[in-house]
């Protein structure tokens, strides 16, 4: 098939494109700057009768590329986020200056590029849709993820057989959401953490969700689906935290804290972990309760079994065996070593 792939140079992207090639597709790789694209990427040679990759330049938030980018693709995968503050640009209109302005007005911008293009299937991975609510806290739906399900709906209104996968955390090497919560472990002596600890999900290692993009991709019988996707265990913030800990051998005490503050604790735990402050403070801002893909209130107690559990369902549908959080950590880690010490290590 010719496949495109967007946000080429970012985390899902970047492991994304390899898996493809390596299963015969014909791949083109979009980015707003090519030149972040992994060099690795364009040095593929070609294979089984299929093209090099090809790169080329585009972007959402001004359209500019679009239709040059989608001429002749059958599968599109869109893996396009804007949390980060957007640099001062002439090609960028005053309103998308906030993030979920962003987020839809790239999607519609795309959704109508491929339309016109005839493109068969969009897979969008996107977020949890329902926060649920329990030991009386009050959970509310945060604006990162009324964005996510925002940006599915215009996708699929706009290409029939969409197919969307609802993850929460992916456990990788490059994943920001799993940096952040290292940075945090190697760079805080004793680890504060607010309210939000308590709240669990189930983190998903970027492997298997690697697999099920593409599987999300090729099978026919998930066409127009929405498949909440997740790891094999429910585990709270704090336990992943604690977890990062021990898998890096280093002893970091934890001090909890009744409130969640998080005006005032995004900006400080973004320059600890050296991360962009509009991007810390929308991920937390989603923790308000928990985030458990594809389970109604009251089930999946424990290691997360009910029959409210479609995350297992959709792995078994998509062909994938999970891996467990511990094993994620750990290939996740190593990875990240091969590229950068860890100074707790």
């Amino acid at each position: 098939m010719r496949i495109l792939v967007t946000g080429a140079s970012g985390f899902v992207g970047s492991q994304l494109i390899p898996r493809l090639r390596s299963g015969g597709h014909n791949v083109r790789a979009m980015a707003r700057d090519p030149g972040r694209v992994d060099p690795a990427i364009l040095q593929m040679a070609a294979g089984g009768g299929t093209a090099p990759v090809e790169v080329c330049r585009a972007d959402v938030l001004s359209g500019e590329g679009l239709g040059r980018a989608l001429r002749d693709v059958e599968v599109a995968y869109y893996l396009v986020h804007s949390m980060e503050r957007v640099p001062s640009r002439a090609d960028v209109a005053t309103d998308v200056a906030k993030f979920p302005e962003r987020e839809r007005g790239g999607a519609e911008r795309f959704a109508r590029a491929a339309a016109r293009a005839g493109v068969r299937r969009i897979v969008y991975l996107g977020g949890p849709t329902k926060s649920w609510v329990r030991d009386g806290q009050s959970g509310r739906f945060s604006a990162h993820l009324r964005s996510r399900e925002a940006v599915a709906e215009v996708l699929r209104e706009a290409v029939a057989d969409t197919v969307v996968l609802r993850a929460s955390i992916v456990v990788g090497a490059r994943s920001r959401s799993f940096r952040f919560m290292v940075r945090l472990v190697e760079r805080m002596p004793v680890l504060a953490l607010p309210a939000w600890r308590k709240y669990r999900t189930r983190p998903i290692d970027e492997r298997d969700a690697i697999e099920m993009l593409i599987a999300a991709g090729c099978k026919a019988e998930v066409a127009g689906a929405s498949l909440d996707v997740g790891g094999p265990e429910v585990l709270s913030y704090g336990e992943m935290i604690e977890r990062i800990a021990e898998l890096m051998l280093v002893r970091r005490p934890v001090v909890g804290m009744d409130l969640s503050v998080t005006p005032i604790a995004a900006p400080v735990a973004a320059a600890i972990a050296g991360e962009d402050p509009e991007l810390v403070g929308a991920l937390m801002d989603s923790l308000q309760s928990d985030l458990l893909p594809g389970e109604a209130e009251g089930e999946g107690e424990g290691e997360g079994e009910g029959e409210g559990d479609s995350s297992k369902r959709a792995a078994e549908l998509l062909g994938v065996e999970l891996h467990g959080y511990d094993a994620a950590v750990e290939h996740a880690l190593r990875e990240w070593e091969a590229m950068e010490p860890l100074a707790a290590r």
